[in-house]
């Protein structure tokens, strides 16, 4: 090979057996017990899913944004796979939390929570790095499924009924700017495509991104396609590149519109895999 040919900089480290594994459009992550300070998040995503994607769209070192990181699970597999990364989070609570957890993890990588609006990202971003923001070779986040956890589901709400029975949050937070709150579906759905659409910048091109979304059924008994209106909105500005499956089977099952009305239990959802173009 001449020396003055470039070698081309590839997505991943990983070998062409675990590249066509990592490949499949669909797989089983059953998220492991949560640690006791965790749990007052409501909706929690596992670490062992942002490790499927991190390790195959990232390298060492890479860095990753997480806009609506929660208690930290993105920055928290990041962390133990040697990638920087950034999150951005309106609940104090969850800020704490994700802190806590992150602090007892050893590694010289950069782990940073900042509390703030996703809309408002670059610039809160900007501000705490003085100007200097990193570019992010990859995103990963999972927003709020529209009011979902706001809504009555049907007549055996265990979990939910469980989380408020014990004294646990059954929803986000009352935040005004938390779009887990906005009453307008459609509303909702624009909102996140001006969340991401402003994101753009803070991304190198050609990076990728991981949105994890799932459609859900409204009290009035039609569904809401959040994955697919979302993945539609956003084409707006990224290229669509393909959708995984992540599937869970160990969650307890519902006894849902018995014995009239079929409403399925959903155990899956969309990961959606978007590029900056």
């Amino acid at each position: 090979m001449s020396k003055n040919k470039e070698t081309k900089q590839t997505l991943n480290t990983l070998d062409g057996k675990e590249w066509v594994k990592a490949t499949k459009s669909w797989f089983v992550v059953n998220p492991k017990p949560r640690k006791a300070a965790q749990v007052i998040h409501p909706a929690k995503y596992p670490e062992e899913l942002v490790a499927h994607f991190v390790r195959f769209f990232t390298q060492e070192n890479g860095w990753v944004l997480d806009p609506f990181a929660g208690v930290g699970s993105t920055l928290i597999a990041c962390k133990e796979m040697n990638r920087n990364s950034i999150g951005i989070e309106l609940n104090p609570d969850f800020i704490d939390i994700a802190d806590s957890s992150l602090s007892k993890i050893e590694g010289s990588s950069t782990s940073q929570m900042i509390p703030g609006d996703a809309y408002l990202t670059i610039g809160q971003i900007e501000q705490h790095y003085e100007g200097e923001a990193p570019i992010f070779d990859f995103l990963m986040t999972s927003p709020p499924y529209w009011n979902m956890l706001r809504k009555s589901r049907g007549g055996n709400e265990t979990v939910h009924k469980e989380r408020e029975e014990n004294g646990l949050p059954i929803y986000y937070s009352d935040l005004v700017l938390d779009v887990g709150n906005i009453e307008s579906y459609e509303e909702y759905i624009e909102r996140l495509g001006q969340i991401f659409d402003r994101i753009s910048p803070l991304l190198k091109d050609k990076a990728y991104l991981v949105i994890v979304a799932q459609n859900m059924r409204d009290v009035d008994g039609h569904m809401k396609p959040i994955a697919w209106d979302l993945a539609k909105r956003l084409s707006k500005t990224y290229a669509l590149r393909q959708e995984m499956i992540w599937c869970q089977d160990n969650k307890r099952l519902g006894c849902w519109g018995f014995p009239t009305t079929y409403v399925s239990n959903v155990h899956h959802h969309y990961c959606l895999v978007l590029q900056k173009i």
